[in-house]
Formats: structure tokens, sequence, C-alpha cells
């Protein structure tokens, strides 16, 4: 007989005890400088935040106009994946295009 055979005291938690929560969310933010390429932002925000090219030329013209502007509300773990790769794609290519987080409120 197994060790765990024995186990008949085992109690299941109702659907009412458990309670969840939905995960916080983050904006990821570019931030504009003076050296990125304008077309190379639109080809960022289409490649890595799944943009259209229409959504993609009114981003770029916020953070043009206003020195930064929101790419996308996601969770921890996905704005820090995305981010990450705006960091790794401009660097590849010698721009100083950045991008935060900013805890969606």
């Amino acid at each position: 007989m197994s060790q765990y055979e024995n186990e008949g005291d085992l109690s299941v938690m109702s659907k009412e005890s458990v309670e969840l929560k939905e995960p916080s969310m983050y904006r990821c933010i570019l931030l504009n400088d003076d050296y990125t390429p304008m077309d190379f932002v639109v080809t960022v925000l289409m490649k890595i935040f799944g943009k259209n090219e229409d959504e993609s030329q009114a981003i770029m013209i916020n953070v043009h106009k206003k020195g930064k502007g929101v790419c996308g509300v996601y969770t921890f773990e996905v704005a820090e994946t995305k981010i990450k790769q705006v960091e790794m794609l401009a660097e590849k290519y010698g721009f100083p295009l950045s991008c935060e987080i900013e805890e969606d409120k």
C-alpha cells in the first residue's frame, strides 16, 4: 500500500474560500530622444508592441511632441520583456531609444 492511499483526510477548498486577485498592470512608455529616427520608432511599435501602422504613427507623434507615449499595458513580466526588446533592438542599430515601466493606476 502506498503512503498516499491513507490520505482520506484531505479537504477540498471551496470556490468561495479562494480569492483570486487580478495581476497589477504596467504601462510601457517610450521616451523621446533627439537621435532616433521616427521611422525606426514606428518599426519598433509595430514589431515589438504589435501596433498597426496608423497606431504606430500616432504614438510616435505623441512621443515626439510630448516627450513620451504609452505603447501598451501589460503584466510586469511582459512589460519588462518588451522594454528589454526595445533596448536590444535600439542598441543593435545604434540608437539611444529607451522605454520605461510605470504602474497602471
